[in-house]
């Protein structure tokens, strides 16, 4: 294999955390949405840890896609 098509596989492999990363924010947001509705008075409460959810599982995204940068563009 060439070392060229080797870091485009490497590449597109890092990516698939982007993937991820949407899937568990939509979990997330639709987790909170369930609750909420269910009871109204928790919901505010409860927004910190929304956003803290929402910061970890899109931190894990950027990550993957940092790394597919990095194969693609430095080595």
């Amino acid at each position: 294999m060439e070392p060229e098509a080797a870091k485009l596989i490497g590449a597109g492999l890092a990516a698939i955390a982007l993937a991820g990363a949407g899937i568990g924010i939509g979990t997330i947001f639709g987790n909170y949405l369930s609750g909420a509705l269910r009871n109204p008075a928790a919901a505010q409460s409860q927004f910190p840890n929304l956003l803290l959810g929402f910061a970890l599982a899109e931190a894990t995204g950027l990550f993957g896609l940092v790394i597919a940068l990095i194969i693609l563009f430095v080595f």
